[in-house]
């Protein structure tokens, strides 16, 4: 059922895509906060979407900021309705993309409040890294921190040097 459910997104998500870029939006109320970059979604239709913020990585939840990340993003889109600009379907089914309330991006908001590092694995998105070099100067949220592990790097047991490495 899980891998169908996958593969339907999967699916979904390529058709609606072309090889030069992805146009396809997706439109709906947001149900559900999961984390601080992740959200259930409900269509018109009725059918739930779990979305992944693209391009940004929050703290986990029992990371430090992880639970102040959830309630950052809670604020910013729970019971409201959202427009997401799909990028891509991840690993797990998840729907990657650009999320919007009203005009504004939801993905950056995280960033510039100091909620979540820019995922520089996947990130492509300038005024992102710009969002996140003006968060870590001004020592917001996560940033107020000097030891904050990304979230990519704590996932995996430690630091590994990441202190020695900034």
């Amino acid at each position: 059922m899980k891998f169908r459910n996958i593969l339907a997104r999967a699916v979904l998500v390529f058709v609606l895509c072309t090889q030069s870029a992805c146009a396809q939006t997706l439109a709906g109320r947001v149900v559900r906060v999961n984390d601080g970059d992740t959200i259930t979604v409900l269509d018109a239709n009725n059918r739930q979407y779990k979305i992944r913020l693209g391009q940004i990585d929050a703290p986990e939840f029992d990371q430090d900021f992880g639970r102040v990340s959830k309630k950052s993003l809670s604020d910013l889109v729970f019971k409201k309705q959202v427009e997401i600009n799909v990028e891509t379907t991840d690993q797990y089914g998840r729907i990657v993309g650009k999320v919007l309330v009203n005009g504004q991006d939801v993905n950056l908001a995280q960033i510039r409040s100091g909620m979540a590092w820019v995922y520089r694995q996947y990130a492509h998105e300038p005024a992102y890294f710009a969002a996140e070099s003006a968060a870590k100067a001004a020592k917001i949220g996560l940033w107020s921190r000097a030891d904050a592990i990304p979230p990519w790097v704590y996932r995996h047991g430690g630091d590994h040097g990441w202190m020695r490495k900034r």
